[in-house]
């Protein structure tokens, strides 16, 4: 593609937000609730591509918990993120879907999801509403970086510059590419010598190399299990055996410590004592092979019993085995690929922000969402914290615009 020319002109907007996910959807909302006439350009030929995805499982919106344990799943990002969560949390966002004709419900562990269990309505009805704002979606303008004070964007018309009274900048994170997140816009940042921390992966899988007995067991979900990243906490959560290691819940809420080496521990029976397991396993067992035995006397199912002789060989005898079914080491060889996770850390480093979430260096422009460096677990508090910085940004942008 030829570079613009020199003498484009570029085109002057109010608004311009740069990411057309739930962060730059919300941050337009914001704009076009204040009246104020906004452009989005999106990269790809369609809206919130990794919306849709993660919605087609059941979209997690947000958990319904006290807020303090709440803001405590965003770790040392708590404290800049309070504020936006605080006007924009887990109650308002219900709120907001109800609003939009979804009604939502909580699960047993309080994550909340909408009725219909899928991202396509809610996002319909939230295009519909930004339509009746006047906001303009413009679809396939990636943005190439800045050309002094305007805006550079590769479009299937040719290169276009646009210079905008305030900027929302909401590229998300580095994972899942074909769905838009690619972190490429990491590379202009860093030239115009703003601070990103390095990405890494966040709630993603482990990489295992089975033993060949394994494959029968591809697929398995594992239940009844507690898991503990290095010194932490016991962690309840189900995940699944697959062909290419561990994935799922249980595994991605310790994605942090388990992707800085920590080791991984299970607990394969976290409901019983060490002296109840080796009490039932002194139990005579006649002919029975020593894994019926284990199925028998434990009640271990063919996921745990798969586990526990994968990991766990050569079995010890007597009270060591109870202390190895209660504490047994998880071999793997790492987290899977930035590209395989469900999100990233890393990104624009709180430094570069003012309280608005307004670039100190770049005066009008904003940022918002995944690109920023925070991480959280899965269980609604990604997406919370999107639309919340979303929609923070874009209050502050419409109040520049009104000084």
């Amino acid at each position: 593609m030829q570079d613009a020319a020199p003498e484009q002109a570029a085109e002057r907007l109010p608004a311009l937000v740069v990411g057309a996910g739930p962060a730059g959807l919300m941050a337009a909302e914001a704009l076009g609730a204040a009246g104020v006439p906004v452009v989005i350009a999106e990269a790809l030929a369609a809206p919130a591509r990794k919306f849709l995805m993660a919605g087609k499982s059941g979209l997690n919106l947000t958990k319904a918990e006290p807020f303090e344990p709440f803001l405590a799943a965003y770790a040392e990002a708590g404290p800049r993120l309070r504020p936006m969560l605080e006007a924009f949390g887990p109650d308002e966002v219900c709120r907001w879907a109800e609003g939009l004709g979804q009604p939502v419900f909580a699960g047993s562990t309080g994550r909340v999801f909408p009725n219909a269990m899928k991202a396509s309505p809610l996002l319909r009805a939230w295009l519909g509403r930004l339509a009746g704002q006047g906001v303009q979606l413009r679809r396939r303008w990636r943005w190439a970086g800045w050309d002094h004070d305007t805006s550079v964007f590769e479009t299937p018309e040719g290169p276009r510059r646009v210079a905008a009274g305030v900027t929302i900048l909401a590229f998300g994170g580095a994972s899942w590419a074909r769905l838009g997140s690619t972190g490429a816009w990491a590379g202009p940042l860093i030239q115009a010598g703003l601070p990103l921390a390095p990405f890494a992966p966040a709630n993603v899988g482990l990489k295992v190399d089975w033993s060949g007995p394994m494959a029968r067991h591809f697929g398995l979900p594992v239940k009844g299990v507690a898991l503990r990243a290095g010194a932490g906490p016991w962690h309840r959560g189900e995940f699944v055996i697959s062909a290419r290691g561990l994935e799922g819940g249980g595994i991605y809420a310790l994605s942090r410590p388990l992707r800085d080496g920590a080791p991984l521990v299970a607990d394969l029976l976290p409901d019983r004592t060490p002296d109840w397991v080796a009490d039932r396993l002194s139990r005579p067992r006649g002919k029975a092979s020593l894994s019926n035995h284990l199925r028998k006397a434990l009640g271990l199912d063919p996921a745990r019993l798969a586990l526990l002789m994968e990991f766990g060989r050569p079995l010890p005898e007597g009270p060591a085995l109870a202390a190895r079914i209660k504490a047994l080491p998880i071999a793997h060889a790492g987290p899977r690929s930035i590209d395989e996770a469900i999100s990233t850390a890393g990104g624009l480093m709180w430094q570069a922000l003012d309280p608005d979430l307004m670039l100190t260096a770049r005066p009008g422009t904003f940022a918002a969402g995944e690109m920023l460096d925070w991480e959280a677990p899965t269980g609604g508090y990604l997406l919370t914290a999107c639309l919340a910085t979303g929609r923070w940004a874009g209050q502050a942008a419409a109040r520049r615009l009104a000084r």
